[in-house]
């Protein structure tokens, strides 16, 4: 439902320490000073990063610290592409096309990460009523926006698809490792958490090998700092003004060990007849989500739960989106609707700095 592209809501504004420089992959960290202190900052600051095409988007990920390898960008790259690989929904040799191949017919044995992020989305689906809902394949591909043919479906096109629309009738056996979609037609899509998924897993990848500080940023709308910037400092992120160019600012603010994640409906859209339509369905109508809302972000712990909750908390609305937000233990959110204002959920409250004038901030 939700395939996050180049054009993402937060841009990404990395504020280092002072005397702090950010090197390429492989370079040497640049010395300013004489004696062992500056030498020893230097060491601190500087990073290695690489930049992949992944997932439709721009990946870069920035590693600091005496633990980071250059080794450890080509294991993140070649993690990043498996799963790339496993979770696609239009490749033909991956694991997500043949389970949807299989619908009606057969169970199909997947890798363990396909198997743990579909189990992760069914999770989701039952926990927001089907507002997020991973079997929103057929849907989907008929609306095709973002791609070149979109339009606006017949209405008995769009009734078909949407008799397809059922997270219930996903069967996983997880001593086997297999999923099976049970009607003819269905098929799963995981734009809506896949990318999320796959930044965890970096994540996990890192800590494993006893790297602490870290930035992934994938397409500018998933993105995790690990724990603090060179200097013991937290991460200074900027925000996108989804109705602006890539680098104008909404605001800024300052997160530890944590992940952000939007959507918005500037992201993917098309007009037809002068009308916008924008990537978000709702599974309920099988339009586009018509929530009053131009845009969600979420603050989390996990890139993968901020992934799906971005779509489905959009999908409710302001009002009921705040209240599921409010009883999610370690997550916040920030609400922008159609008129500019913002609204935060409670424990944001005085820490992000809003600095547009366009935009108003006010109490839910």
């Amino acid at each position: 439902m939700k395939r996050k592209w180049i054009i993402g809501m937060l841009a990404l504004m990395l504020i280092a320490a002072g005397g702090a420089a950010v090197f390429g992959r492989g370079s040497l960290p640049f010395l300013s000073g004489a004696g062992p202190e500056a030498k020893a900052e230097a060491k601190q600051a500087a990073a290695i990063s690489e930049t992949y095409f992944i997932f439709d988007t721009v990946v870069n990920v920035k590693l600091y610290g005496e633990h980071a390898l250059p080794q450890q960008l080509d294991d993140i790259k070649n993690l990043l592409e498996t799963m790339d690989q496993e979770l696609s929904r239009t490749l033909q040799t991956s694991e997500l096309y043949k389970v949807n191949q299989g619908a009606g017919k057969q169970a199909v044995h997947v890798s363990q990460d396909t198997f743990d992020v579909v189990k992760r989305a069914l999770d989701y689906a039952a926990q927001t009523d089907g507002l997020y809902d991973p079997t929103v394949g057929p849907l989907v591909s008929l609306w095709n926006i973002g791609n070149k043919g979109a339009h606006v479906p017949a209405n008995n096109e769009l009734a078909q698809a949407m008799s397809l629309i059922g997270y219930k009738d996903v069967l996983l056996n997880s001593k086997e490792r297999t999923i099976k979609l049970t009607r003819p037609g269905m098929a799963l899509d995981l734009g809506g958490i896949g990318k999320g998924y796959a930044a965890d897993r970096v994540a996990a990848y890192l800590k494993k090998h006893q790297v602490e500080s870290a930035m992934i940023n994938l397409g500018g709308s998933s993105i995790i700092a690990m724990g603090s910037k060179p200097g013991g400092l937290s991460w200074n992120i900027g925000l996108q003004d989804p109705d602006q160019s890539r680098g104008t600012s909404l605001g800024s603010m300052q997160i530890h060990n944590k992940t952000i994640d939007s959507s918005g409906v500037y992201e993917r859209f098309f007009v037809e007849n002068g009308v916008k339509y924008h990537h978000i369905l709702d599974p309920r109508t099988g339009y586009p989500s018509q929530s009053g809302l131009k845009s969600v972000t979420i603050i989390s712990d996990s890139a993968a739960d901020a992934d799906a909750l971005s779509t489905a908390v959009f999908i409710m609305g302001l009002e009921e989106g705040l209240k599921y937000i409010e009883k999610q233990a370690g997550v916040e959110a920030f609400f922008i609707t159609d008129d500019n204002r913002i609204y935060e959920s409670s424990g944001l409250k005085d820490q992000i700095l809003f600095n547009n004038p366009e935009y108003t901030v006010t109490a839910p």
